[in-house]
């Protein structure tokens, strides 16, 4: 493995950090809402209501200094619009989004001085699913790493530049002489990495995974999360990790929360939520997990398909499948709640036991699926 580093071990690490006071970031309530409609011509001649798509609905969650906080769920439940929102690639059309104490969108925002909420946007980078669209072609490997450096000033000295760029890649596992390369001349794990120096140049505290090793060989994949885990110990980084793949999230998550068509159902520590999940859209996740070794239990697959996010059911919008609900389910939006097994979430079957959420499941921590799991991708 290039660069020595360890091997993946069970469970999540919490890297060096103060880890006292506030969160990091901080989202209450954050929603998002997109104008899907058709042209103003056509809705006034067809008669038609304007056409919203919620695609984040009342998010809240606290990122603590130096943890991991993965969110996991189906495609299209809104996972990578919320890591938009927080880079500032949308704006929220609700909620209040705090990074370090500033408010850097929603309500609030306006009476902090945009040269304050430039200088705490500083503090977050972003790593891209694909490093194949991520970096561009045309630029030398040297110039994409340098391209943050510059933004922030371009008073820095070429030599300078240079200096810093091979630091950064010696970082990542890979040679100066790299820089005078192109992106095409890597595998793409290399360009993973690449794409993970660039994000380090400006030396942030805060970076947004969004599926960094989905588009990765499984073999890569493990050489880029020890990279990234290795990176967090050492400069005491913090990373909201966005993924499908259950395996990779019990191995480098602090916490984990669920996402389901816009909303956060659960959020509790990585070992609890495997061992021992509340929310039935949970239970069912990780009972899809594939493995041949269990034979003769019954398990409950995840029954229909996510609803049209143009029109949500009312209610809890996963009552259309889930086995457990009853009639305010279809009427009341739950609540995110804390717990007794730990963490919180938003059930109302699990608010009025009605559902034996004691059994343990018998899956991915310290068991031999975690492995096969890991070639999969269970979501």
């Amino acid at each position: 493995m290039k660069g020595g580093h360890r091997p993946i071990e069970g469970g999540a690490v919490r890297p060096a950090g103060d880890g006292a006071g506030a969160p990091l970031l901080v989202l209450e309530d954050v929603a998002r809402t997109f104008d899907v409609s058709p042209p103003w011509l056509n809705r006034v001649l067809e008669r038609r209501p304007r056409t919203l798509l919620h695609a984040v609905d009342g998010v809240s969650l606290a990122i603590e200094r130096g943890e991991t906080l993965a969110l996991v769920g189906e495609s299209g439940c809104g996972k990578s619009t919320v890591a938009r929102l927080i880079v500032g690639l949308h704006a929220p059309t609700r909620g209040t989004l705090r990074f370090d104490g500033t408010v850097l969108a929603g309500d609030g925002a306006g009476a902090v001085a945009p040269a304050a909420r430039r200088l705490a946007r500083r503090g977050m980078q972003m790593i891209f699913q694909d490093p194949y669209a991520s970096l561009n072609p045309r630029w030398r490997v040297r110039d994409i790493v340098a391209e943050p450096i510059l933004a922030r000033s371009s008073a820095v000295p070429p030599r300078e530049i240079d200096t810093r760029v091979a630091a950064l890649l010696a970082q990542v596992g890979l040679a100066a002489s790299d820089g005078a390369k192109y992106p095409h001349q890597f595998s793409g794990g290399q360009r993973q990495r690449i794409s993970i120096a660039r994000a380090l140049s400006t030396e942030p505290r805060f970076l947004v995974c969004d599926e960094p090793t989905s588009a990765l060989d499984v073999s890569v994949q493990a050489q880029v999360l020890n990279l990234m885990r290795d990176l967090q110990r050492r400069l005491g980084l913090t990373y909201l990790f966005i993924s499908h793949n259950l395996a990779v999230v019990h191995h480098v998550a602090d916490r984990v929360g669920v996402m389901y068509l816009g909303r956060v159902v659960e959020i509790a520590p990585t070992r609890r939520l495997f061992a021992l999940p509340q929310h039935p859209y949970t239970r069912m996740l990780l009972e899809a997990v594939p493995d041949l070794s269990i034979v003769g239990r019954e398990r409950v697959a995840v029954a229909g398909e996510v609803p049209n996010p143009l029109d949500p059911p009312p209610g809890c919008t996963f009552h259309p499948r889930c086995p457990s609900a009853e009639d305010r389910c279809r009427r009341e939006a739950p609540m995110l709640r804390r717990c007794a097994a730990g963490g919180e979430v938003a059930c109302h079957a699990v608010e009025e036991g009605r559902l034996d959420v004691r059994v343990p499941l018998p899956l991915l921590p310290d068991g031999p699926r975690a492995g096969r799991a890991a070639a999969g991708n269970p979501l």
